[in-house]
């Protein structure tokens, strides 16, 4: 790994040595250790974060330029692109029901469910997830296991600048339809967005559970119950609504995750 590491890392800072074959080779070699799940743009640490690894980021922006145009044909449809779709879903033990596509370098683990969705390169999403209708997971993505992306749902991707965190959603998150998280946003383990919210780096984050407001950005405190919400604020031209997130309970972590989403959705009215 280092010295896959070291290749990378010198043809990212002189790009004319992606003409020599041991550098083009290491990067062929990330992509397929990220299409086998073997390596990770970012991993959870031992003490609860996250750590990006960069080298693995320059491999895949280094891919493109290496990656050649092509025509790929599957029954009656044509794709023209530079990478390549995923394969292999049986052996995997992946779900993918049509027009659901995973491009190569994106990593299922085994149990995940894609219904007709997308997942880009250098995603990795964990077993018992479910990519639901018209879901998308953008490049470099990070799902955890036990995860369910509702229709319509927009993830994020990142690949530059190289030390920005990439999108992350942890284990047993709920994410409701239509909802927006990117920049890097963190969703913290066993959080429930309700649908439509939006979460960006900039977007407030207001827990009004307690009797003051507690504000976060860019990201969602463990088992939080999320739905959309406005905040008013001073423009030149008069006071207008604001978009919001707005946490107004938590997940009980003391029932079954299943049970607790459920109690979560109705005691919360929480739209999914």
């Amino acid at each position: 790994m280092e010295n896959l590491q070291q290749l990378i890392d010198n043809a990212w800072e002189d790009r004319s040595q992606l003409k020599e074959k041991p550098v083009q080779e290491a990067i062929q070699h990330v992509m397929a250790k990220l299409d086998q799940g073997k390596l990770r743009v970012a991993e959870p640490t031992k003490d609860g974060e996250w750590k990006v690894n960069e080298w693995v980021k320059k491999a895949v922006v280094l891919y493109f330029p290496l990656a050649q145009m092509e025509t790929i044909e599957v029954g009656p449809f044509e794709f023209h692109d530079k990478i390549p779709l995923k394969k292999n879903y049986k052996a995997q033990g992946v779900r993918v029901v049509p027009h659901a596509i995973a491009r190569y370098g994106a990593y299922l683990e085994e149990g995940v469910i894609m219904m007709p969705s997308y997942v880009n390169l250098g995603a990795w999403v964990g077993s018992g997830t479910m990519v639901d209708t018209w879901a998308t997971v953008g490049s470099c993505a990070q799902i955890g296991r036990n995860v369910h992306l509702s229709g319509g749902v927009g993830i994020g991707g990142v690949l530059e600048p190289l030390q920005a965190t990439p999108t992350i959603i942890e284990d047993n998150c709920f994410i409701g339809s239509r909802s927006i998280v990117v920049e890097g946003v963190r969703v913290e383990k066993e959080a429930v967005l309700g649908a439509n919210v939006v979460l960006t780096q900039s977007t407030r984050i207001i827990d009004v559970t307690g009797e003051e407001p507690v504000t976060y950005k860019g990201r969602v405190p463990a088992r939080s119950v999320v739905i959309p919400g406005t905040y008013p604020k001073e423009f030149p031209a008069g006071t207008y609504q604001v978009a919001c997130a707005l946490i107004i309970g938590q997940r009980k972590p003391s029932t079954d995750k299943k049970t607790s989403l459920n109690d979560a959705l109705r005691e919360f009215n929480v739209a999914v």
